[in-house]
């Protein structure tokens, strides 16, 4: 098997990124939305335009791991955006992390995490945020050994769903 990379995506990465979040997103969270709610999000989240967007946006970084030419992680970081009174505009946040089923337990997401967080460190941001669903206990685990506290909580909206996210905080 050949060894996975991880770089910084670029614009032609569009495609694959919003493949690889529509893939991801669904098999995490898929069972747990009715499909119309499933569809509404990924339409909206995961499509070319809606990745080329954030690529574009110097604000925003995203990193992609490839392994034989076929996208299999990503991270995106960013401005913070969760709904928390203590988040101000020089806040940072992991806004979100994916491991393809196949390329799980690679240690994949510990590399796009340190590679999130070294970039959110560098900017003039001070505090980290993470938004995350409470059921997901191993990225509880992973967010504690990286120093994030649990902070807060909030609905989030997937179509007419809303499901229990977890605010985690560092810095």
């Amino acid at each position: 098997m050949k060894k996975s990379t991880i770089r910084r995506a670029g614009a032609a990465d569009a495609k694959p990124l919003a493949a690889l979040g529509e893939r991801t997103f669904a098999a995490a969270f898929g069972a747990m939305y009715p499909p119309e709610d499933l569809a509404a999000f990924v339409a909206e989240t995961h499509s070319p335009a809606a990745v080329s967007a954030l690529l574009a946006d110097p604000n925003v970084a995203l990193w992609l791991a490839e392994r034989d030419g076929v996208a299999i992680a990503y991270a995106l970081a960013g401005p913070c955006g969760l709904p928390h009174p203590e988040v101000t505009p020089g806040c940072g946040e992991l806004k979100r992390i994916y491991v393809d089923a196949n390329a799980q337990g690679e240690g994949l997401g510990g590399m796009l995490m340190d590679q999130a967080l070294c970039w959110l460190q560098t900017s003039p941001r001070r505090r980290l945020w993470i938004g995350v669903w409470s059921g997901n206990l191993g990225a509880h685990r992973l967010y504690r050994r990286y120093g994030f506290e649990k902070v807060g909580e909030y609905s989030f909206v997937v179509g007419a769903s809303r499901d229990q996210e977890f605010i985690f905080s560092r810095g």
